[in-house]
């Protein structure tokens, strides 16, 4: 008997990052020595007073249902963190606590989005953005930028894509899968393009705001852009930053209207976050960030590993991002030499010669490019380049 389901699923499919770990997982079951570039997820442990604040609360008995978007302790961090660190000013209304970022940016899209609207989408993008959009019965609306751009979109790119149908621009920075990051300066400039168009709401997803070596400050998208704070939403949260990836605690700060929205729609899905690893987010938010500190300084040090080892394949170039754990090679050329016809054949590839896992560019947008994550040791990157370079240029 056949199941017939919505849809809405033929617009969507699972996500290839997660897709390419299932599949060396199951290559590593089957007795393979498979190095994985493939996570978005730090090789580090939670720091140790991080877990101390869990074992005390499950102690303490903090173990019940909590409010829908978040504690009152937890909200009162989170404002003190945008204030002090972004100069960004929130009521605790503005602000909701979900199961990752990545529900945060869930809400948004079914609590903004309606059937015929647009999403503007620069590309390379994080993979779940346009089937977020698609599950909203929404339609993503796609602006290329290459290596040669920095990944980076601009003012007239912007202008060209936005209609009267668009109601939502995303913004990555610093990005995945790219590690770019707009500068203050280019921010206002994207920002004076969307003054003119009242109608849309600008989400600025920042979830790798600290993991930031650029030589400008990071710089938060409504704080580099003030008039447009009462249509602009920011997302973060302690999953990579802090190496809490399986705690599952995001945020988003914005408007009144739309941060109810988006409340209403998580209590009726998920309801509040784990009460436990709120009380966990507190002490990671308020704690001491020595550990963010020196994370990010050993990432830095694998970046600048990665970008030259990468540049000196013959076939690849690598730009030099400003944060995040990726890189992102364009291999248009190591294709035609091997006359291989896509990067996901490269990366199957690689997978099945090299028992090295990455993510091909096509699955963020950008064919001809293949993403590798760094977040794992210099030991592991160095076999993993040498196994690389032993199978492209065989």
């Amino acid at each position: 008997m056949s199941l017939s389901v919505s849809k809405r699923m033929a617009a969507i499919k699972p996500s290839p990052t997660s897709a390419v770990l299932a599949l060396a997982t199951e290559l590593r079951a089957a007795g393979r020595d498979i190095i994985s570039l493939g996570a978005g997820e730090p090789d580090f442990d939670t720091p140790q007073h991080i877990k101390n604040a869990a074992k005390k609360a499950i102690e303490d008995g903090a173990t019940k249902y909590t409010p829908i978007d978040g504690t009152a302790d937890l909200k009162d961090a989170i404002q003190t963190k945008f204030r002090d660190e972004n100069e960004l000013n929130y009521g605790s209304s503005q602000i909701i606590v979900s199961s990752g970022a990545k529900q945060c940016l869930f809400n948004l899209c079914l609590g903004l989005l309606s059937p015929g609207d647009e999403a503007v989408i620069p590309a390379p993008f994080w993979v779940s953005y346009p089937d977020m959009v698609r599950l909203a019965e929404a339609e993503p609306v796609i602006i290329k930028a290459g290596i040669k751009d920095d990944f980076k979109i601009t003012p007239e790119q912007l202008v060209m894509a936005l209609s009267d149908r668009t109601r939502l621009l995303i913004l990555n920075s610093p990005s995945n899968p790219t590690g770019a990051c707009y500068s203050k300066i280019e921010l206002q400039a994207l920002g004076a393009v969307l003054s003119d168009h009242p109608n849309i709401v600008i989400v600025a997803d920042e979830i790798y705001e600290h993991i930031h070596w650029g030589e400008e400050p990071f710089c938060s998208f409504a704080a580099a852009c003030p008039e447009l704070y009462d249509r602009t939403v920011t997302i973060n949260g302690v999953s990579k930053a802090y190496a809490m990836t399986g705690w599952r605690i995001g945020y988003a700060a914005g408007p009144h209207e739309l941060i109810t929205e988006m409340k209403t729609i998580q209590s009726q899905s998920t309801s509040n976050p784990c009460s436990i690893s709120q009380v966990a987010a507190i002490a990671a938010l308020s704690g001491n960030q020595s550990a963010v500190t020196d994370m990010t300084a050993a990432y830095k040090s694998r970046h600048d590993y990665v970008v030259a080892a990468l540049n000196s394949i013959e076939g690849f170039e690598c730009r030099s991002g400003e944060g995040t754990f990726y890189a992102f090679p364009r291999v248009s050329d190591a294709l035609q030499a091997r006359n291989l016809g896509s990067d996901t054949e490269l990366v199957e590839l690689l997978i099945n010669e090299a028992d090295v896992a990455c993510v091909p560019g096509t699955a963020f947008g950008a064919p001809g490019y293949m993403r590798l994550s760094f977040a794992c040791s210099m030991e592991m990157l160095e076999d993993a380049i040498n196994r690389i370079k032993r199978v492209v240029l065989a």
